[in-house]
């Protein structure tokens, strides 16, 4: 037997309804990704070897076509560059715990390295790695709430690596030169790059918002 809701009861039901279902959708759009500025890659074309169900490649690859100025190769035999991402490293470290032993704050540690080298596999740019960090409280007592802070918070460093990599990206300046004791063999154009100085860009990252590289943490 199904019990019927008094009519005074029903209105304040469907208010919390519509109030969970607007924060619902508040969280979805929370967790897309909106890259900050546009930039200009000095690359013709480039190959992302990265699999199709990575949440950063995803992502990165759709600023790149924003970029509008880089083309995604489907092969890196026929890209001008490639983008090799290393082993990525996360994560979760107690920073304290209250009187009765339970933890009350963590720290969400991103690790993020990487390469962009050309068909013959030389460095475009000096390898480099990312570093993301994020502090949260932590509640025994809300454990559902906090679990999905933590997921919000992994999302924004995966926003955030791709916005410092796009702007590290753009930040390479390809200048013709030939490997040193190589000698140039005709019609062979070589390609490689200046390599960048990554604590200018970081610098630039700092001011624009973004968390920069920081050195490795004693574990």
């Amino acid at each position: 037997m199904r019990l019927a809701l008094p009519p005074t009861l029903r209105a304040p039901a469907r208010v919390a309804t519509r109030a969970l279902f607007l924060a619902m959708i508040t969280l979805l759009a929370a967790c897309g990704f909106q890259l900050r500025g546009s930039y200009s890659l000095p690359y013709e074309s480039i190959y992302l070897a990265m699999p199709e169900y990575s949440v950063v490649g995803a992502d990165l690859r759709r600023a790149i076509r924003s970029s509008a100025t880089t083309r995604l190769a489907l092969v890196a035999k026929d890209a001008q560059a490639t983008f090799q991402p290393g082993s990525e490293y996360r994560d979760r470290i107690i920073l304290s715990v209250s009187g009765t032993g339970r933890v009350s704050e963590l720290r969400l540690r991103y690790l993020y390295p990487y390469r962009v080298v050309d068909a013959k596999g030389r460095d475009l740019v000096a390898p480099g790695s990312i570093e993301l960090i994020r502090d949260l409280t932590y509640d025994d007592y809300n454990v559902l709430a906090k679990q999905q802070e933590e997921v919000l918070l992994w999302r924004d460093m995966e926003n955030d690596l791709v916005h410092q990599l796009m702007r590290r990206l753009a930040a390479g300046k390809p200048v013709p030169a030939v490997e040193p004791g190589t000698p140039a063999q005709p019609g062979e154009a070589a390609a490689l790059v200046k390599p960048v100085d990554a604590n200018a860009v970081d610098a630039v990252d700092a001011v624009d918002g973004a968390t920069p590289a920081k050195p490795a943490l004693a574990r």
